[in-house]
């Protein structure tokens, strides 16, 4: 059936419906897909706040000035703001390879420290990158220590048995990650915005995002931001309510995505991974080399030939995803805790993030 009938049946969890839809590997009918390279229907152009962030931050951030950048909203999602890739060129890279190399490490959490000992999850990068660089399009290859990452957590880490952040259990948010994040929110309008946490999500073709609400932070009127690298998406972002039929949306390479007002809470989730549209191994955005002049205070790190060989190899099938949260308004504080450690916890069965073996093993087991 296709997705436009399942979205006219409405009626109970039409949500989950169309997830299943987009979730099937054959599902060819990604008409009613929403694409904002070329924007219409009900995408309309959204307006920025240019003044809000100087050409200079925005160079250290890795970012074209905010003027040159392209802004969407939707119809019916006030406050749900799409920005199609709006890096400098070489840029992403860095971020990528922050991700696979930086981020990961302790004491930083990641899903590996669920269910291996300490001393194993140190340094997934120098466990990974032989094997990576070595890697064929086999299925049956042994995966490495980064194939098998499905999430970190920085800043607040965020407890995924009590679906809660404390303050016992933080590390030091990543600084140019934060910079990178008061940029984007301030050209949409949220100044003074402040990344207090983060949750970075790495998914193969075989991986998609379960259905669920961001409402664990406990200031809701500061946007959730949204960082998409590598293969693309597609991204259904519904309404408060599951029998709320989601819009469908593709993510490629480079788009951010914020989430702020009434579309703040309102129930998303990412069936399917697809290969990039232009039918290479990588985005061509990817291919591009980074600037040898890079401005004074960039964030932005040049990487290695070698370095991003082993990013590229990991890319070729595979998405990462940078969300980021102000968890606590000014001056706000967590309220008591009882009977919590703190620590961060295995998902349930229904929970955050999927794979194709859901129906016989809990997500984000190795």
């Amino acid at each position: 059936m296709a997705a436009a009938a399942l979205t006219r049946e409405g009626g109970e969890d039409a949500f989950r419906r169309l997830f299943r839809f987009y979730r099937q590997r054959d599902a060819s009918d990604l008409r009613g897909v929403v694409d904002f390279s070329a924007p219409g229907g009900q995408v309309f152009r959204s307006q920025l706040s240019i003044s809000s962030v100087s050409d200079q931050d925005a160079y250290r951030a890795g970012l074209q000035p905010v003027s040159q950048w392209k802004a969407y909203g939707l119809s019916g999602y006030p406050g749900f703001i799409f920005i199609p890739n709006p890096f400098l060129p070489g840029c992403q890279r860095h971020w990528v390879k922050q991700c696979l190399k930086l981020y990961p490490e302790k004491p930083n959490v990641c899903n590996l420290d669920l269910h291996m000992a300490p001393e194993k999850t140190t340094d997934l990068w120098g466990q990974s990158k032989e094997q990576l660089k070595r890697k064929g399009s086999s299925k049956w290859e042994p995966r490495s220590l980064l194939e098998k990452l499905r999430w970190v957590t920085l800043g607040y880490h965020y407890n995924w048995d009590t679906k809660k952040y404390s303050a016992n259990h933080h590390t030091p948010f990543p600084s140019d990650l934060a910079f990178l994040s008061e940029q984007v929110a301030a050209a949409c309008g949220f100044r003074g915005f402040q990344a207090q946490a983060g949750i970075l999500n790495y998914y193969h073709f075989d991986s998609s995002l379960g259905i669920h609400v961001d409402e664990s932070e406990l200031d809701h009127s500061r946007p959730l931001l949204s960082f998409s690298f590598g293969q693309s998406s597609i991204f259904l972002l519904g309404g408060l309510k599951r029998e709320e039929a989601p819009t469908a949306m593709f993510m490629h390479s480079g788009d951010i995505m914020v989430m702020s007002g009434f579309s703040r809470l309102l129930y998303h989730a990412v069936p399917r991974v697809l290969p990039n549209p232009e039918g290479t191994a990588l985005p061509s955005c990817l291919d591009q080399a980074l600037s040898s002049d890079l401005p004074v205070g960039s964030v932005i790190e040049h990487s290695s030939d070698e370095d991003w060989q082993v990013c590229a190899k990991y890319l070729q099938s595979s998405r990462i995803n940078m969300t980021v949260r102000q968890v606590l308004a000014e001056g706000q504080k967590f309220p008591e805790e009882s009977g919590t450690n703190g620590k961060a916890q295995a998902p349930s069965e229904d929970s955050y993030h999927e794979n194709s073996k859901a129906k016989r093993h809990k997500p984000n087991r190795v």
